[in-house]
């Protein structure tokens, strides 16, 4: 290169060239002729280790060499060797100007820290894709580590870069720093709390990828899609996406529906008041009338000889009907509910069911049906939380029962 250099300046100042002119023209050649060897070699070094790499790919059986091509890690790599040529040559072109020769040293180290992150970028996002096809690890918060990984790397690489452009060594520069450590946490105090939480959030399984979870503060409401070092992404039902800083999922309250998801049932708490007033004892023909319900037939049968037989033990007068033990419209309605719930198909059978009266209110008195459907899709679950219903109200009547409606009075001015 030294010999190639002094004949194209010898061969200018043959030409009657001056000597700085000769200067500036052979260097602007030389650049122009390593530029362009760089350039070529970068080319067929890129095309001959793609496919080098995609053989390589083909005959094995593993995904890991081909996420690593995806992420464009051999690519990466092939700019080594032109840059290899350029760190030796370039500074050379440059001899006769110190002050550029320089400069041009510090750009080809700082081109080098780059080149360095992006394929340690390329390699660590081909371990996170190559992580998360595992079915061990694709619920995991992969993404959080993969960041705090190359946070670390792009801090070494910028200090790196200062203390190369302003010429102090890199334990110096670091040390410097180490006493503006407040204002460093201050900046990068988000990154810092969504580290923590990362782990914790992992650690202590509190969310995974494909959770759904509901989060009031954040007007969250769908499937985790995403967990990263600073957010949460979820995709709500109605397909808008929320974001959510990781750090509130240790520091807020929220829910996760896996344990519902995992249980086989998704609860109903349902209920409808009945109106106070429609309550009363049943005389025999009420009982009568109501054996001709199906679902209470052998209830009413059986109650009706059990409450006769203890009636006429005690002697109890039964012309007046709150005497003594009897059945009431309001408790048959309760028997009935709680046999429709247990013959009904959509119903978990193995987790609580049962129908139970509340607390009076002013309104009448909720009955409320507390069970499990098999069927955890929020639309099935919806239509059979329906069909349910659905029957309660149509049902009501038939007990001589009503259901309490707020009545609007209007008026005119």
């Amino acid at each position: 290169m030294l010999n190639y250099k002094h004949f194209i300046y010898d061969l200018l100042i043959e030409k009657g060239m001056s000597e700085n002119a000769a200067k500036y023209l052979n260097m602007i050649a030389l650049l122009l002729a390593v530029l362009l060897i760089a350039i070529i070699i970068d080319f067929i070094t890129k095309r001959l280790l793609w496919k080098f790499s995609a053989e390589i790919a083909k005959r094995t059986k593993t995904s890991f060499d081909d996420i690593l091509i995806k992420n464009k890690l051999p690519r990466n790599i092939a700019h080594i060797i032109p840059l290899i040529i350029l760190i030796e040559f370039v500074p050379q072109v440059f001899s006769d100007f110190q002050y550029a020769e320089d400069i041009i040293e510090k750009t080809l180290k700082v081109i080098t820290i780059l080149l360095a992150l992006q394929i340690i970028r390329s390699f660590l996002n081909s371990i996170k894709d190559y992580v998360k096809t595992l079915p061990r690890y694709k619920d995991k918060p992969i993404d959080s580590y993969i960041q705090v990984f190359m946070i670390f790397a792009w801090l070494l690489g910028v200090f790196s870069m200062f203390a190369i452009v302003t010429g102090i060594s890199f334990i110096t520069f670091a040390s410097t720093l180490g006493a503006a450590s407040a204002i460093i946490l201050l900046i990068f105090k988000d990154t810092i709390l969504g580290f923590v939480a990362s782990i914790q959030v992992s650690i202590n399984d509190m969310v995974r990828i494909g959770d759904w979870i509901t989060f009031e503060k954040y007007g969250a409401d769908g499937d985790v899609t995403e967990i990263n070092l600073a957010t949460v992404k979820v995709q709500n039902w109605d397909k808008t996406i929320t974001t959510i800083p990781t750090y509130a999922l240790i520091s807020d309250s929220f829910r996760n529906w896996r344990g519902m998801m995992a249980s086989g049932g998704r609860r109903i708490k349902r209920s409808v008041i009945v109106k106070t007033s429609t309550i009363k004892f049943l005389t025999d023909a009420d009982i009568e009338r109501y054996k001709k319900i199906e679902l209470v037939t052998e209830y009413l049968h059986n109650q009706s000889q059990e409450i006769e037989k203890h009636n006429a033990e005690h002697n109890i007068n039964k012309s007046v009907l709150i005497n003594g033990r009897n059945l009431t419209n309001f408790g048959v309605f309760r028997k009935y509910l709680q046999t429709y719930i247990e013959n009904h198909s959509a119903i978990n059978k193995d987790m609580t069911l049962m129908v139970r009266q509340l607390e009076p209110t002013a309104q009448g008195i909720p009955m409320e049906i507390y069970a499990f459907s098999k069927d955890q899709r929020w639309i099935n679950y919806e239509y059979i939380i329906g069909d349910i219903f659905d029957h309660v109200l149509a049902s009501v009547t038939y007990f001589d029962l009503e259901i309490y409606e707020l009545a609007v009075v209007s008026s005119e001015i």
